[in-house]
């Protein structure tokens, strides 16, 4: 019995990636300057408009006009044409101070007793799937969006515009392993002159070829490029967006729980972020050290607690020990209150903006994100059976 599933990613200039990445954009610039600062910025964009809202408490000034323009600009919305144009933008700002009440439940505590942001769980999820560790429906759509936005900034589809969706469906054996993709989908913004015969030829030959191995392209692989026809309309000025609407791009594309808190435009002090970020080390080092082939591990707190009120962790059945030796094991090696993982993954520092489009987690494109390192391997390995290591 074959199972399918599917995953999709994002490109830069989708709307709500806008947002996101314009939010982490001024988190990275409070923290290069003040890194105890307290940041919850969310963004929303629409036809010629940005608006910027939150909590800020910060030492530091940062200049949040220029911020935003810049990284509409980089983005590739810098001309009218394109309907959304980074220097002729209204940006309004409305910003206030971090709520006292949450304050008090962080501030006042001392040595790792730092309470934790906010109440919640948070996931972490990793398998052997791909050369990421991730799901391979997500891991593949993501790439196939970081390639559908290179070959559009690198000039070899100058035609394209930032604005682009990407899709990919899996075909898998009962045995759980990927026999071929019976799926792929990619949607692009594109100039109006340009035609369909033309953008499928092109988006074969220069995006799905170089990033999809060809085993998983079969003769039963049905390719869709731009389904309606016609995308010529696109980014904010088709459609309005919002920081933290693509949880499930940033995170495992479907595949494991998520808390339903968002990451971007959050300082490390929410647990919405910093913890989500500890639980996929912690679960990407159990996969990679062998002790599962599969593992979700969630964590859940209290605001104002630093002790969380649960960890748990499901290998699907793949373990190689018991998982409630898997769970001391976790419980052992990993400190999981709020300041112990923000030092552990030294997170007070302008890391963020390049996590907020095309995925935080798998990014082998990107070097040295804390929460990817497979630093515990060898201490993890020590718990397999001898035959097994």
């Amino acid at each position: 019995m074959y199972k399918y599933f599917t995953s999709e990613s994002v490109t830069e200039g989708h709307p709500d990636k806008i947002c996101d990445q314009i939010s982490d954009a001024i988190l990275d610039a409070i923290l290069q300057e003040d890194k105890y600062a307290r940041v919850a910025v969310e963004t929303v964009v629409s036809t010629g408009l940005v608006l910027v809202a939150g909590e800020i408490t910060t030492k530091t000034y940062v200049d949040m006009q220029k911020i935003i323009r810049d990284t509409v600009d980089k983005i590739g919305y810098n001309r009218g044409k394109f309907g959304f144009d980074a220097d002729n933008l209204a940006v309004l700002v409305c910003i206030n101070e971090q709520s006292p009440d949450i304050a008090m439940g962080v501030d006042e505590a001392s040595d790792k007793e730092q309470g934790a942001g906010d109440q919640g769980m948070m996931f972490g999820y990793a398998i052997n799937q791909s050369p990421g560790f991730m799901p391979i429906t997500h891991y593949y759509a993501n790439k196939l969006a970081l390639q559908l936005a290179y070959v559009r900034k690198s000039g070899v589809l100058p035609y394209l515009r930032p604005d682009g969706k990407t899709q990919v469906t899996a075909v898998f054996n009962e045995n759980g392993t990927c026999e071929y993709f019976s799926h792929i989908l990619i949607s692009s913004q594109h100039a109006p002159e340009a035609t369909q015969n033309q953008i499928r030829k092109d988006l074969i030959e220069k995006v799905i070829k170089p990033i999809i191995p060809e085993q998983y392209i079969t003769d039963n692989t049905e390719i869709h490029i731009n389904p309606t026809g016609r995308f010529v309309v696109g980014g904010p000025s088709g459609d309005s967006g919002l920081t933290g609407r693509k949880i499930i791009v940033d995170t495992y594309g479907g595949r494991a729980h998520h808390g339903g808190g968002a990451f971007s435009g959050k300082d490390p002090s929410k647990v919405d972020r910093s913890a989500a970020y500890m639980m996929r080390y912690i679960a990407k080092n159990i996969v990679a050290s062998g002790l599962a082939d599969e593992a979700e591990v969630q964590v859940a707190y209290a605001i104002g607690e630093a002790k969380p009120l649960s960890v748990g962790i499901d290998t699907f059945g793949t373990n190689k020990i018991d998982e409630n030796d898997i769970l001391a094991i976790i419980n052992k090696h990993f400190d999981l209150r709020p300041k112990a993982i923000i030092e552990k993954l030294d997170l007070r520092r302008p890391i963020y903006k390049q996590v907020a489009a095309y995925g935080h987690f798998g990014r082998d494109d990107i070097k040295d994100l804390p929460w990817e390192q497979l630093d515990m391997v060898e201490v993890l390995k020590q718990y397999l059976p001898k035959d097994v290591r």
